[in-house]
């Protein structure tokens, strides 16, 4: 049914994505799922947005917690697995989130790393899934990576729609490998919450559809940060992210 499970992926991918930060996943759901969710995440964003403009980009978190359809995605066993067999460590979901990018899109998402946004200490090994629900050739909003920049742990959050801003930061950056990663429906990237990454404008007739689920280590602790997730749960700082909304692979 699945092209890659936990008990399939190679040791050589488990190796290419600690070097790399990143790697592509044929398969993780099937094409007859990724059809289901599909419509599903369109619906649930539909619904989120009723009676405001459709907006170029769409970007709905934590939807599994409201969703039936889209938390049978969000806990997936097979997604989830594939990133702890990845990751190497036991994990936990931080959040999910819908991104629809709306056709004939031509903003770009620029290069960026997620952890710097986070309220997380003691997470090395967080990860998201890119999950495709749709075709994703380059001209629809794929993503592109940059080799090895899951490494540069101090950076500051950046700005995602200065396409400046991370070279700025780490001028390094901008003379190391770029790889763009085209996917069919039911593939997904898992990138390493330090890895720059981009996407590309949508110039096609069809909306864009992903659902990117979000995996940090079970020993991650709070840091006063503002965050949507967590804003409204009163945290202390140091203290273990963990509980019923942050269930464990």
């Amino acid at each position: 049914m699945y092209q890659t499970t936990p008990d399939t992926i190679s040791d050589e991918a488990i190796s290419q994505f600690k070097q790399r930060g990143f790697i592509k996943i044929p398969g993780v759901i099937s094409k007859e799922e990724a059809t289901h969710f599909h419509d599903a995440a369109l619906e649930a964003s539909a619904r989120v947005d009723q009676g405001r403009d459709r907006p170029v980009f769409s970007q709905h978190v934590n939807v599994w917690r409201e969703d039936e359809t889209m938390r049978a995605l969000t806990l997936h066993k097979n997604v989830g697995g594939v990133a702890q067999r990845l990751a190497g460590v036991p994990m936990r979901l931080w959040h999910d989130h819908i991104l629809i990018k709306q056709p004939n899109n031509q903003v770009a998402t620029e290069f960026h790393q997620d952890q710097p946004y986070w309220p997380h200490a003691h997470s090395p090994n967080a990860l998201s899934a890119w999950i495709a629900l749709c075709d994703v050739p380059v001209e629809r909003g794929c993503m592109s990576f940059i080799a090895g920049s899951h490494r540069h742990s101090d950076l500051t959050a950046q700005n995602l729609l200065d396409g400046r801003d991370l070279f700025g930061k780490c001028p390094d950056l901008e003379y190391e490998e770029r790889v763009t990663l085209p996917l069919k429906a039911g593939d997904c990237t898992f990138h390493h919450a330090r890895c720059a990454h981009m996407a590309v404008p949508n110039q096609t007739d069809r909306p864009r559809v992903a659902h990117v689920v979000i995996f940090m280590d079970q020993t991650t602790t709070y840091v006063e940060k503002n965050h949507v997730v967590t804003d409204p749960l009163d945290l202390q700082e140091g203290q273990r992210i963990e509980g019923e909304l942050f269930p464990a692979v």
